[in-house]
């Protein structure tokens, strides 16, 4: 359906990865894994920094809003991605295109902030240990993540309004696998230089401000890790922040290789592989990295399954004698 006499299509189609039905319900099965593993893990990560009391410090705070974070950016994507991987319509409803592009770029926007965020955090703990707590109080944690989640939605009002204010009055066929803006951009026969403009200018913005911030808190890091003598403290300082380092990484790696350049360049067969690490595989390792990264998190998720190991042997046990206990003969003795 086109867009005809000013009028919004009703509906787009996601080309998604295939059209091959065997290699469709491989994908759904490989998608699903990664999905229920991220949902897991994510999950499992905030259950534990909210049950350990040694984990209830500004790092870990940081660290389970992130975690919520992946849940809702995975979930944004990926069950529409599984339906249409099971289903032969691929279509999508427009206010549920604009829907999923506003909390998609919303929640992405919002990541890069609180990883910047996480930066500085981890810049008041190495760089000035001894007033940490006092520094990065609770409030002021509540407002940096607050702060983020703001910049993140306002963001992203800015670029669905410009988005969805084109017209699209050729094929309504998305060659992509969800609602973005470039793929939506390349179906739109108005002019898009004004929405290349304000992509530049806020992702450039908004990434280059908050990876400027990660960067600099980093580079105090790195010289006061220099200054520390021993190699034992030197290992110890590098640990706290070598996951979040890793996540950041990989994070901004792709965002900036998405968005911040020039849309002739843009590659159906490359930006999807790019876009699924970003949105589905990025979100399921964010838990691994921190979890094996960080021995506070790896014993405080040996005791959580310990705990829970002994618990279901004890139900088992109980059971079992339980059961066992009604098997006896019962003796009458003869008076």
């Amino acid at each position: 359906m086109s867009k005809r006499n000013g009028t919004a299509p009703s509906e787009f189609i996601l080309q998604g990865f295939t059209n091959i039905p065997e290699l469709q319900m491989v994908l759904f099965t490989l998608f699903l894994i990664v999905y229920l593993v991220t949902m897991v893990g994510n999950l499992g990560i905030i259950a534990v920094i909210r049950v350990d009391p040694r984990l209830q410090n500004p790092m870990y705070f940081f660290l389970s809003n992130l975690a919520f974070l992946d849940i809702c950016y995975s979930t944004v994507i990926t069950p529409k991605m599984l339906i249409n991987f099971l289903s032969k319509d691929k279509s999508i409803f427009y206010a549920s295109c604009v829907i999923q592009m506003y909390f998609f770029t919303a929640l992405a926007t919002t990541e890069c902030l609180l990883l910047a965020a996480m930066a500085y955090d981890r810049y008041v703990a190495i760089c000035n240990p001894l007033h940490y707590m006092s520094s990065m109080t609770r409030k002021l944690c509540i407002s940096l993540v607050v702060a983020a989640y703001i910049g993140g939605f306002l963001q992203s009002v800015v670029h669905t309004t410009a988005t969805f204010q084109l017209s699209f009055c050729g094929s309504n066929e998305i060659k992509h696998f969800f609602c973005d803006i470039p793929p939506l951009l390349m179906l739109s026969c108005t002019d898009i230089r004004m929405n290349m403009i304000l992509l530049f200018s806020f992702c450039g913005f908004n990434e280059g401000s908050s990876a400027l911030v990660i960067l600099v808190s980093y580079i105090y890091i790195i010289s006061t890790i220099l200054k520390i003598r021993s190699t034992a403290g030197r290992c110890k300082a590098f640990s706290t922040c070598a996951s979040h380092l890793v996540a950041v990484t990989l994070f901004y790696g792709t965002l900036f290789f998405m968005y911040l350049r020039p849309a002739t360049s843009y590659s159906l067969g490359r930006d999807r592989f790019i876009s699924v690490f970003y949105t589905v595989a990025i979100p399921m390792l964010n838990p691994m990295i921190y979890s094996l990264r960080n021995k506070e998190v790896k014993e405080a998720l040996r005791k959580a399954i310990s705990r829970r190991a002994l618990v279901s042997y004890g139900n088992l046990t109980f059971f079992l004698l339980m059961w066992q206990s009604r098997r006896l003969p019962v003796h009458v003795s003869n008076s």
